[in-house]
């Protein structure tokens, strides 16, 4: 176990993360506005890598790290949580959130159309959006909705992120592509994991590499954080950032 990283290192490793509309976490406007605030200022405190908030809150966000003169990048989510939207929605959503500030963007990839094998809407998309993403100086991860897949599909959307990136783009580029495991809100219907597993991420890794791989969804202990930054994952998305580094179980996203 790679207990030699430090905190501070592990912090740098963390996405931290809040994706709710305030109907989903039954708050109130202001209730979930405050719960935004806490979480970039969790980020400022924590000196995390990002802090991972709706494309709405974007601008907010900045201007907070900024004001706090922090060393914090901002993430949002495209065609979030479902994955299934066109191309161009999905563009037209990257423009908006670059527009507020965001510095990473986090695309569901179109894993329905893979799974039917539609592999061209799949390809187009990758190089459509990657393209957008990279010509504005921006960071894209591509998530593959790991629940959803099966171990044969996880390998083989990875191969395919890894063949069309690496052929496509240039070396000094696929450091900032990355191939992300999980949303955390897909709903599996035996309650088995809907995000990040050792095994899972070992598939992509091994599939995805030299591409860059973030963990999210289902990351519960510092342990377990350890344990994926060992096994050469670079980013760990998390919505209980402060329980994982306090080793305390989190319910990941």
């Amino acid at each position: 176990m790679a207990y030699f990283f430090s905190m501070m290192k592990i912090n740098q490793f963390i996405d931290t993360t809040y994706l709710k509309t305030p109907l989903q976490a039954k708050l109130t406007e202001s209730e979930d506005l405050t719960a935004v605030k806490n979480c970039i200022q969790e980020a400022i405190n924590q000196q995390f890598k990002l802090v991972m908030i709706l494309s709405n809150h974007v601008q907010f966000a900045k201007k907070m790290v900024e004001t706090a003169n922090a060393n914090v990048l901002i993430g949002t989510v495209i065609d979030f949580p479902a994955g299934g939207s066109s191309i161009q929605n999905k563009i037209n959503e990257a423009a908006f959130a670059i527009a507020q500030g965001a510095d990473e963007l986090d695309f569901v990839i179109n894993y329905h159309a893979f799974k039917k094998k539609d592999f061209q809407i799949v390809i187009d998309e990758i190089l459509t959006c990657t393209e957008f993403c990279l010509s504005k100086n921006k960071t894209i991860k591509w998530i593959i909705e790991v629940a959803a897949l099966s171990t044969s599909e996880i390998i083989a959307i990875c191969q395919l992120l890894k063949q069309q990136i690496t052929t496509n783009f240039s070396a000094q580029n696929w450091s900032r592509v990355f191939v992300k495991s999980s949303t955390g809100f897909y709903k599996t219907l035996d309650n088995t994991p809907n995000g990040t597993t050792n095994t899972t991420i070992k598939l992509m890794i091994d599939s995805a590499s030299p591409l860059p791989i973030k963990a999210a969804g289902g990351v519960k202990t510092y342990a377990d954080a350890l344990t994926l930054i060992a096994m050469g994952v670079e980013r760990i998305g998390t919505s209980k950032a402060i329980n994982l580094i306090n080793n305390q179980s989190t319910e990941g996203y």
